[in-house]
């Protein structure tokens, strides 16, 4: 009896420890992810005239989003693409700590470094690493003196069950559009060799469940960049499948949405259908600029297999222009009106009553609007840069100037002007230099500048001198409406930036005739304004 009780336990308890083909073969659970993100904020942590955007009704919304994916059981991250600093005066003049604060308060678990935030010296980095509760990430930028990594390189995030690698790089244009007197110590390395060594790295040492490129390189459909570094496209593509789920980007500043592959969707628009890239079996996405939009993208994770379920860019009630009944067309918001969270908008207002207060006033006019925009100079000669470099000119008593497209940051409307929006064109604090010529080294030196394309930081804007550059060569030139003589010596106004290297300007600070004023961009144009106002736009009109 006792042997057959002790064979019944013994049948039995291999009952209990054995496993059947079901349980052998029973997959993980499906898990879910949502992914928030923003990028390329610019100081706007203040809604614009309109009401449109800001970080108040960011958080209404991100918190509502938040709570709504962790109700259907998500992980849930927010990210940064880059860029806090430089383009509101308001951020500007306190180094952005109201924005880098507002993000602590909205929760954000990571941030890549974006060009603009070297923009001022490495201690203002420091300080707002410090004014952030979420790591500024970068993999590709590396000291060069000791040949280690300059900043944090990635950051593991666990949520919710989830193991998620955030990898940080930035464009390495920085090296030739940041300011070389702050960013000199450091070297910009290819994203897509350190991506695919240090994924490998992350791979062994953590096995994440999903892994994220978190970018401030710029979108670029179909990898075509032009004269531009290699940006998110050329990343996904350039690396072996599987190695990034996802590239969540920044720099270029644009709503990445695809009508058909390698096809950008021009007809987007605040609240319609956003379709991401994909390449190489990694989802691309960015969101436009300035926090207008927080993007969301829903994804489900059964076993090692990631689906993306959703995606939409989120307006920060932005206006649409609706056609009315009558023909008419009307400006309506795009979705239904977000409040700002009280809380922080009560936080953020003292910040911006400090930033209005040293900016108020009216210090000159003009009678039409002067032409600043990204897209215009970048692209052509405009008036407000002709404004800028006879300012420049004035300071320094120089012949003619020049300036790269990429340093003028916002145009002037008609009507009376503020030291705000001299502030909002010029937020850099750049000197205003000059370099005595003799002709012949100076024909070299234009030989260069004058060969950058448009599209570009680095196009050249140019006043009191003409030329032409065809296939490779410069003929014509004349300053003042004579021609160069190669004997004769020249003065040129160049503001410090450029002297120095920035946007892939010959270095001219090292040579015999360089000089630097104490006088910065700002305050020449602002001078300029107020002692000849008011402006005659037309005046500055590019023939």
């Amino acid at each position: 009896m006792r042997i057959i009780i002790l064979f019944s336990v013994f049948l039995s308890l291999i009952g209990c420890t054995s496993s059947t083909p079901d349980s052998i073969s029973s997959s993980p659970p499906t898990q879910y992810l949502t992914v928030l993100h923003t990028n390329d904020n610019h100081g706007r942590f203040w809604h614009n005239e309109k009401g449109e955007y800001g970080m108040a009704a960011r958080k209404t919304l991100i918190d509502s989003l938040r709570a709504e994916a962790k109700s259907k059981g998500h992980a849930v991250i927010l990210l940064s693409g880059g860029d806090i600093n430089t383009g509101i005066p308001e951020s500007d003049l306190q180094h952005a700590e109201p924005d880098f604060k507002g993000m602590s308060l909205l929760g954000y678990d990571a941030m890549a470094l974006g060009n603009h935030e070297f923009d001022n010296p490495i201690k203002i980095l420091n300080k707002q690493q410090q004014w952030a509760t979420f790591p500024l990430l970068s993999a590709n930028i590396f000291d060069k003196s000791t040949g280690e990594h300059a900043f944090e390189s990635y950051k593991i995030l666990e949520k919710n069950g989830l193991k998620i690698a955030v990898i940080g790089l930035t464009t390495t244009d920085t090296a030739k559009i940041g300011n070389p007197q702050y960013i000199g110590h450091l070297e910009f390395k290819d994203p897509t060799e350190v991506t695919a060594k240090l994924a490998k790295k992350i791979k062994a040492k953590y096995n994440p469940d999903v892994t994220i490129a978190l970018t401030h390189m710029g979108h670029y459909v179909d990898a075509n960049f032009g004269i531009n570094a290699p940006g998110d496209v050329t990343l996904a593509r350039s690396l072996p499948a599987n190695t990034l789920d996802m590239i969540i980007g920044g720099h270029s500043q644009e709503p990445v949405c695809m009508s058909d592959t390698n096809v950008n969707d021009a007809n987007f628009k605040p609240g319609l259908a956003c379709t991401p890239d994909q390449q190489n079996g990694t989802w691309i996405m960015q969101a436009h600029e300035w926090g207008k939009y927080v993007g969301k993208a829903e994804f489900k994770l059964e076993g090692e297999k990631l689906t993306l379920i959703d995606y939409t860019l989120m307006p920060v009630n932005l206006y649409v222009d609706k056609i009315q009944a009558d023909g008419s067309t009307k400006e309506v918001l795009a979705n239904e009106y977000i409040k700002p969270d009280p809380t922080l908008e009560a936080f953020l207002a003292t910040y911006q009553a400090k930033g209005a207060k040293q900016i108020a006033g009216k210090i000159g006019s003009v009678d039409a609007r002067l032409e600043g925009d990204r897209n215009k100079v970048r692209y052509q000669q405009t008036n407000l840069a002709r404004v800028i470099i006879q300012a420049q000119m004035n300071a320094v008593g120089a012949d003619f100037g020049l300036i790269s497209g990429g340093g003028i940051r916002s145009g002037i409307e008609a009507g009376e002007i503020s030291y705000k929006d001299i502030l909002k064109v010029h937020p850099f604090k750049n000197r205003i230099t000059y370099m005595d010529w003799k002709g012949s080294d100076l024909w070299n030196y234009l030989a260069t500048v004058t060969s950058f394309p448009p599209d570009a930081g680095a196009y050249l804007q140019y006043h009191k001198i003409s030329f032409e550059h065809k296939e490779g060569n410069l003929t014509n030139v004349y300053i003042n409406g004579e021609a160069l003589d190669k004997n004769k010596t020249y003065r040129m106004s160049l503001n410090s930036y450029n002297a120095s290297g920035g946007d892939g300007y010959p270095v001219i600070n090292n040579l015999e005739g360089f000089v630097s004023s104490d006088v910065t961009d700002a305050q020449a144009l602002k001078t300029f304004i107020s002692d000849n106002s008011p402006i005659l736009a037309s005046e500055f009109a590019p023939k």
